[in-house]
Formats: structure tokens, C-alpha cells, sequence
């Protein structure tokens, strides 16, 4: 009897406990599922503050939401991918499309919806299963491990862009994966960015001047002129009444991430003047489609560092320490 096909895939059993290698019998897909062969799977934040339990998602699991492959097999049901094909997996793995969220055209406020990596396995794999509807097409100009920071950073980014509306001067606190997808877009569009960093991270200030940010410096520090909109990409509560301090009358702060830390008590002043506070929730599949396209037409460039797979832990670590200078991608060994 011929040995059974397997995959492997880093595991995380709870939160806390360092992810570690397992090895599976290949999985079929199902209806409207393709298998793919990952290529890439970027290191996300969010795949931090799953690790830490800050947020709580199905255990135990294969994270990785930022997953470029190749389909090798098709589901029931599926015409439109074929065997071969290069597609990229986001974090919206999948959207009921009955609850009256999809049915309005906001899937990513599912009522039951599946997220890659944390409800359903993700692509810290050799191999995952994935939801061919919520699959994209990825731009020719991209390789696998350019293309990975995309499919969240950029695509989650971007829309907390879009709801940051016409902003001609841009604020972006916490300058990582997605801001510095972001301010490349931003600038390529016209408008004057500003990029908020940690205290005393010259290395994250200059990268950001590399880019072309007008201006970079601590996110304590008055920016050189009003802001019209602030986007906080880290997850740090305290910056919300410091944002909507920056920000001109009229302005809005966008909360970004999944999880933030507790916002501090602030001064009604600082909101008042019709001020806005927004928070983002996932994605569409309008969005990916929309950004993906975008970013090919701005060229914009992704710096990406390549770690082997079961150097996950250390990905993570380095996430946490903020030791990272724009993405980090993950890359699955040959068995």
C-alpha cells in the first residue's frame, strides 16, 4: 500500500506556548474548496496578539492569514481556478452571505463568519485548505514573498485608509507592515504623510523618511502641522486621545487593529469640533480586489524579510520587540 501523502505545519496549542512543528495526511478539499501549496505566509500582528490571547479564536490551530500558493487541487464545484494558478489567501476565509451584513455589502461584519488562521487553519503550512470565493488573483509583479504582506497589511490597511476619506495630510502611528504599504499609496496619490514611531526608533524614522514620509518622529511629538486624519496601526490605546489631538477640526482617527490596549480617559475638548473616531473590522472582498489592483498601478514595493518556517517563533518574537522593518514572511521547507 503506497505511504499516505502528508503536510506539515507549525501549531499553536495555546496561547503562550511556542508554536511547533506537526505533520498531517494531505488533506482533500471539500466543495468550493481548493488545496494549495503555500509558497509564502506573511507574519502578521494579529498572529501576535492570537499567540499572546489577546484574542481568542479556535485552539488548536495552524496560524497565517497572509498566504500566497499554488492551487493543486480542486473541490466540487470549482471552474473558475485551475490546478497551477497562483491566488492569495486573506484573513476573511469565509462570510455566510445570508445574514443582513452580506447581504448589505459588508461581509466583513459576518454574523458567521470563518477568519484564516484563527478559526480555520492558516498558512503556516506546507499545504492548507481555503474557500475558493474568498481566494484573489495576485498581481504579476509581485513574487510570493512580496506579495504575502498584501493580503493583510496592505489589504486591512487599506481599508482603514479608505475610511480615513480625503485626508491631503496623513498621520500613521506605528510605522510597520501596513503603514509603510500605506504611505506608499498615500504619497504616490498626492497627499503629505507623517509617520508616528516608538519612542527613541531612529531605525523605524528613518525607514519612513526612506519611503518618503514628509516628516517622522515619536508619537508623542505635535506633528509639524495639523492633521486631517490619523491612522493607528499600533495597538496601543493611549494613542487615541493623542491622535485626536493631532488631528484638525473635522478630522477622524481610525483605529486599525484588532485588538487595542484600553483607551484612557480624555478631555470631551479633544473630540469635540466634530471630531471622528472609527475602528475597522476585517475586510472585503471588494477591498482585496480594489487594493490589489491599486497597488500593481502604484508600484509599490514591500520590504519583506524571508524566514524558513520553523523559524516561526522567532518571527513572533521579533514582531513583539518591534526588531522588524517592515514585513516579515514566512517561507515552508520542502519535507
Amino acid at each position: 500500500m503506497p505511504d499516505q501523502p502528508m503536510m506539515h505545519a507549525m501549531q499553536m496549542d495555546a496561547p503562550g506556548v511556542p508554536l511547533h512543528r506537526v505533520e498531517r495526511p494531505l488533506p482533500a478539499p471539500g466543495p468550493g474548496e481548493i488545496r494549495l501549496t503555500v509558497r509564502a505566509c506573511g507574519v502578521c500582528r494579529t498572529d501576535l496578539h492570537e499567540y499572546d490571547g489577546d484574542i481568542h479564536g479556535l485552539l488548536p490551530i495552524i496560524p497565517g492569514h497572509e498566504v500566497v500558493g499554488l492551487v493543486d487541487a480542486l473541490g466540487e464545484g470549482i471552474t473558475d481556478l485551475a490546478v497551477g494558478q497562483r491566488v492569495g489567501v486573506p484573513w476573511l476565509g469565509h462570510a455566510c452571505g445570508t445574514c443582513r451584513y452580506c447581504r448589505s455589502g459588508r461581509e466583513n461584519l459576518c454574523d458567521a463568519p470563518l477568519f484564516t488562521g484563527f478559526t480555520r487553519d492558516g498558512g503556516y503550512a506546507s499545504h492548507m485548505i481555503a474557500d475558493a470565493r474568498f481566494c484573489f488573483a495576485l498581481p504579476d509583479g509581485f513574487d510570493d514573498v512580496h506579495a504575502a504582506p498584501l493580503l493583510c497589511a496592505g489589504l486591512i490597511g487599506y481599508r482603514s485608509y479608505r475610511l480615513a476619506g480625503d485626508a491631503p495630510v496623513l498621520g500613521l502611528y506605528g510605522f510597520g507592515a501596513a503603514a509603510h504599504i500605506l504611505a506608499q499609496v498615500a504619497i504616490w496619490q498626492g497627499r503629505k504623510v507623517f509617520a508616528f514611531t516608538r519612542e527613541g526608533d531612529q531605525a523605524a524614522q528613518d525607514f519612513a523618511r526612506e519611503i518618503g514620509c514628509a516628516w517622522a518622529g515619536p508619537s508623542s511629538a505635535a506633528p509639524p502641522e495639523p492633521l486631517d486624519a490619523a491612522i493607528i496601526f499600533a495597538a496601543v490605546g493611549e494613542l487615541v486621545p493623542i491622535a485626536l489631538r493631532a488631528v484638525r477640526k473635522g478630522g477622524r482617527v481610525v483605529c486599525a487593529g484588532i485588538h487595542m490596549s484600553d483607551i484612557p480617559a480624555f478631555a470631551y475638548a479633544d473630540l469635540w469640533e466634530e471630531r471622528q473616531i472609527l475602528s475597522v473590522a476585517n475586510l472585503t472582498r471588494a477591498d482585496g480586489i480594489e487594493f490589489l489592483a491599486l497597488a500593481a498601478q502604484a508600484g509599490i514595493r514591500t520590504h519583506a524579510e524571508a524566514l524558513p518556517l520553523d523559524q516561526a517563533n522567532v518571527a513572533l518574537d521579533r514582531l513583539r520587540r518591534g526588531a522588524v522593518e517592515g514585513a516579515m514572511v514566512l517561507i515552508p521547507q520542502a519535507s
